[in-house]
């Protein structure tokens, strides 16, 4: 019997770019954390950047690979010495606006798991689509305006479904794959983070309220399926399963295959897993309106709690992780940590050498400016890939100094998410930074300063996994209570009244640097606009 003080919880994080684990105590601790890359670990899938990138924006990843790397890193937290039988619930997160589509018979399947046997073995036939769409996919235009018509147009679309028609988000990607010989064969469609739920629990899962709003599919109001959406994007709702449930469900117990193949209790709980962004807020430990974060990973993203939602044509707005009476609101960047990751290499070679260059040169670098965009946008919405340069008279050129260039990537992620967080309102007095590039002083010291606001980080940079984990201790916590207990409530209640702060000052604005960047703002605003009209021009051609 485990007891409350021996007591476990796991998170997991299934991204873009691999799948990561963290253990925490019962008071908050991280016990152990783990991951696995696609790219190095799984090499046979033949990812870069963990995904298959295709003709035409499309963009896949395989299925199986993330059962795959489940498998994987499962036996790591073995191997660490885990004691999986004092885990008493296990949640997760998954990338946004991925999607599975299991074969029929799949249920049965994952009813009958086999201790002794990988589960990649046992799972790979289920599937009626085996490459899934992921996030970053921008080939659905046709539907997405398909759902925008039906639907009265943009504005009436995000108001309905808290967003906009988005190229990305899974309702249009349903469409797309509707007239396919697999689709036919489908018995249920997951989201990424419902379908590893399901192989934790056993059992096809239900679509939490955070991550069922990113799929142009949910009412944002009544968090129920949209009927008009599903009818119009060929989603019926027999597939997609019951009415999205708040993130603190209990979905069953751990499958039977969890307790035989690694030890877990039969008694632990198996919890809805969420989305990344919203297990970023649970890991931030976010939990009142006006709380925000800037989340720098694969895909950057500036996010805030509502207390009601403002739908607008730019942004987005979900379901809360930690209020399932709340609302999150959601800015997302696709060119994220790739792009940066892909600068750093050309103009400096290593992160600390990057991180010199950024103190090297002055906040607003001389007006030189750069856009970098190695995939289509979603925000603001530009249309083909491109990079623009521009020396500090705002005239295009076709290189920069090393240094130069290190920093404008840096300035550019940062003043475009100031210009789009004030379109719609939203202002920044006190940051959470998460994802890896906000463990670099260097990044978050522009970022304070771009905003005028102090940064604070978490000791670790495992923001989802760490949250997952958070999100499993409170629906622990509530099941246990039989009523409803706030997410902070509950946190504060387990790690006690004398613990050590959950978050450390990383960066304090400078003024004067924050007034470099007032004045910068409106000449950025016009070089963007320029940028996403250039692109718009080529992808015409």
């Amino acid at each position: 019997m485990t007891t409350a003080s021996s007591k476990l919880y796991l998170g997991l994080d299934s991204s873009t770019q691999g799948i990561k684990a963290a253990v925490i105590s019962s008071d908050l601790g991280i016990v152990t954390e783990a991951g696995v890359n696609y790219d190095s670990d799984l090499p046979q899938y033949k990812t870069d950047g963990g995904v298959h990138v295709g003709m035409e924006g499309a963009v896949t990843q395989p299925t199986v690979m993330w059962i795959d790397a489940l498998d994987m890193l499962m036996g790591k937290l073995q191997d660490s010495g885990v004691d999986f039988g004092s885990i008493a619930a296990v949640s997760g997160s998954g990338q946004q606006h991925g999607s599975v589509y299991w074969k029929h018979g799949a249920e049965a399947t994952l009813g009958s798991l086999a201790p002794g046997a990988s589960l990649a073995s046992q799972l790979k036939d289920s599937f009626s689509i085996p490459n899934s769409p992921n996030w970053m996919d921008s080939s659905t235009s046709a539907e997405c305006a398909t759902l925008e018509k039906a639907l009265g147009g943009p504005e009436t679309t995000a108001d309905a479904l808290g967003s906009r028609a988005c190229e990305r988000f899974t309702g249009n990607q349903i469409a797309k794959l509707a007239a396919s010989t697999g689709f036919a064969e489908t018995e249920r469609i997951s989201l990424v983070s419902s379908a590893m739920c399901s192989i934790f629990t056993g059992k096809h899962c239900t679509i939490d309220i955070s991550d069922g709003a990113g799929m142009n599919l949910m009412d944002l109001r009544s968090k129920e399926w949209h009927a008009e959406a599903c009818e119009a994007l060929s989603a019926p709702p027999a597939l997609l399963g019951p009415s999205p449930v708040a993130a603190h469900t209990i979905a069953g117990p751990v499958s039977p295959y969890f307790v035989g193949e690694y030890g877990f209790s039969s008694a632990c709980k198996s919890v809805t897993w969420s989305g990344d962004n919203p297990c970023s807020v649970a890991g931030m430990r976010l939990e009142s309106a006006g709380d925000g974060c800037i989340s720098l990973g694969t895909s950057d993203t500036i996010f805030a709690l509502l207390g009601e939602p403002s739908p607008k044509i730019e942004g987005h707005v979900f379901g809360s992780p930690v209020d399932p009476d709340g609302y999150m609101s959601l800015i997302c960047f696709t060119n994220g940590s790739l792009v940066r990751e892909s600068v750093m290499k050309k103009t400096a070679g290593d992160w600390d050498k990057f991180g010199a260059m950024l103190g090297e040169t002055q906040p607003g670098n001389g007006g030189v400016t750069a856009f970098h965009y190695t995939h289509p946008e979603i925000t603001p919405h530009v249309a083909s890939a491109i990079t623009v340069l521009f020396d500090g008279s705002g005239g295009e050129v076709t290189e920069l100094a090393a240094a130069q260039e290190a920093r404008a990537v840096v300035e550019a992620r940062f003043l475009s998410m100031r210009l789009h967080a004030e379109v719609i309102g939203l202002e920044m007095k006190k940051i959470f930074a998460t994802g890896g590039a906000s463990q670099n002083a260097a990044i978050t010291q522009v970022m304070a300063d771009v905003f005028g606001a102090d940064v604070y980080t978490m000791p670790s940079p495992g923001g989802a996994a760490v949250g997952a984990a958070y999100r499993a201790l409170h629906a622990d916590a509530c099941d246990s209570a039989g009523s409803y207990i706030s997410f902070g409530e509950s946190l504060r209640a387990a790690e006690g009244p004398d613990a050590a702060p959950h978050v450390a000052l990383a960066s304090s604005a400078d003024p004067a640097a924050t007034a470099v960047y007032d004045a910068m703002l409106p000449k950025f605003a016009k070089l963007e606009a320029q940028v996403a009209a250039k692109a718009s021009a080529s992808a015409n051609i």
